[in-house]
């Protein structure tokens, strides 16, 4: 038998393998705690898969459909897996961040996507000792590594986006932010020369790529054709050893300085790759360890960062009548403060700015995802079953009248205008950085996005750089590019913008 007709008959058999143990894990998994919650689509266990592919598709239509149903409240929408039960209102989404680790796992939907064990390969999957040093280390010296991340944005625009006199610019807007995200990051994750070799950042960037892709594949399969799927069809194993050929010098240097002087010595770098050799224990603290951490740290942070970048740029661009007053907000806080972290902490219109991009856009139409381990019981009474996928509607929430006047029109100082109202401080539950059952962009509970504060600051930083340097605009005729959203997640698409200096 011919190699390609071999290949094609056992994509087949695996293929009809995959559908069919999704059939039959859904029709004996029906439950009457379920049926008994709305459902937005198809019920019919055989039907709920067209409505699961629908999902897929035109997921921001069916959770409207189920918020309005419900007004709000809890409704489902059929997954290829599970029954995910969408839990709307403070009342509910309260419940949700109350509820314990070992009832709602974040965990285990984490690992049904992204298939850790045959795409991050982390020596012990057990320890999350990276989290802690994201919460504490990274997050307490995002002001004193300020002026490194700001200066290796500028330079890394200057090398992206070069000016040529006082002509207008035309730049491919989105993988060119994934570069100065990319470097600016690693500016402070490995620092330089390393952060600006371009092989360095084209290993991050599509790392992160092809973990999403392969754990998706990976994820259709049972169990015991994981490892040899992945064999066959991943790159991972090969891109997780060049990261560690790229760090091994650096590592083996800093481990011997360790090793020689203990915790201290003259010019110790303050870095994250310092940071997590110092907090490693076991196999992890190994250069093989620390370069599987780095690369999921990257994972974690360049393209969240450069996307949410893309879309301030494009409401930015959209809406050019707020050009001008943050350009006076920016220049007379840099004025009174200078280019540092108390100054970017003061530009409260430009935070409100990027606030209000990410309620109307977002990068997820979820804002939570918590598989129930036991039968969960709602503050309403209503029980959903061990094996439930528990998430919380982001893009519906964001757009309730009832906690957001005019909730479709893009406001761009609605919270800046909100913190002035309240009293205008810098902890005010307005910012960016600040979570609600109201604003869900970096979830909300325990397991908020640790690194949203080093994130929100480089978006900040960044923002401000362009609106004090720059003019900026859509290429004549174009406006926004259609975004694709696709099973819950939102993507701006890519786009020519046009870049000049700044003539007034």
């Amino acid at each position: 038998m011919p190699a390609d007709e071999f290949s094609l008959r056992v994509s087949f058999l695996m293929g009809f393998f995959v559908v069919l143990s999704l059939f039959v894990s859904r029709y004996f998994r029906r439950d009457p705690m379920l049926d008994a919650i709305p459902t937005v689509g198809f019920s019919d266990p055989i039907l709920s898969y067209f409505s699961a592919l629908r999902f897929i598709f035109d997921g921001v239509r069916m959770l409207k459909e189920g918020y309005q149903k419900t007004r709000p409240g809890l409704f489902k929408i059929a997954n290829f897996r599970r029954w995910m039960v969408l839990a709307a209102g403070s009342e509910l989404i309260e419940d949700v961040r109350k509820a314990p680790d070992d009832l709602l796992s974040m965990n285990e939907p984490a690992i049904e996507f992204l298939q850790p064990e045959y795409t991050l390969d982390l020596l012990n999957m057990n320890d999350s000792f990276h989290t802690d040093v994201i919460r504490s280390k990274l997050t307490r010296n995002i002001a004193v590594t300020f002026k490194e991340v700001r200066e290796e944005l500028i330079m890394a625009i200057d090398d992206f986006i070069p000016m040529r006199g006082d002509e207008w610019v035309k730049v491919p807007i989105l993988e060119t932010l994934q570069r100065v995200i990319c470097r600016a990051t690693n500016r402070i994750f490995v620092g330089v020369p390393l952060c600006r070799d371009y092989d360095y950042q084209t290993l991050n960037l599509t790392f992160a790529v092809n973990v999403v892709k392969f754990g998706l594949v990976i994820s259709l399969f049972p169990k015991p054709l994981k490892p040899i799927v992945s064999r066959m069809l991943s790159n991972l194993p090969s891109q997780i050893q060049q990261e560690i050929e790229f760090i091994r010098p650096m590592v083996e240097e800093r481990f011997a300085k360790m090793e020689e002087y203990g915790d201290d010595w003259d010019d110790k770098p303050n870095d994250l790759l310092m940071w997590l050799m110092n907090e490693a224990k076991g196999v992890e603290r190994s250069v093989e360890g620390v370069a599987r951490r780095l690369l999921l740290v990257n994972f974690a942070a360049i393209h969240s960062t450069s996307l949410t970048f893309t879309q301030v740029l494009y409401r930015l661009l959209a809406n050019p009548e707020y050009i001008e007053p943050l350009r006076e907000e920016v220049d007379a806080v840099i004025k009174e403060e200078g280019w540092t972290k108390a100054g970017i902490d003061k530009m409260h219109k430009l935070d409100s700015f990027l606030r209000e991009t990410q309620r109307l856009d977002g990068l997820g139409l979820l804002a939570v995802s918590r598989l129930a381990l036991r039968p969960f019981t709602f503050s309403n009474g209503v029980t959903v079953p061990a094996g439930t996928l528990v998430s919380i509607p982001a893009s519906t929430t964001h757009t309730d009248e009832r906690i957001y006047p005019n909730p479709d029109e893009f406001d761009g100082f609605r919270f800046a205008k909100l913190r002035e109202s309240e009293g205008d401080t810098l902890t005010s539950r307005h910012q960016t950085v600040s979570t609600s059952t109201e604003h869900l962009a970096f979830g909300i509970g325990r397991h908020t996005c640790p690194g949203r504060f080093f994130a929100v600051n480089e978006v900040k930083a960044l923002f401000a750089h362009i609106v004090a340097t720059y003019d900026v605009k859509f290429e004549e005729g174009k406006g926004v590019p259609r975004e694709v959203c696709i099973a819950g997640l939102r993507f701006p698409g890519n786009s020519n913008v046009m870049f000049r200096t700044r003539q007034k």
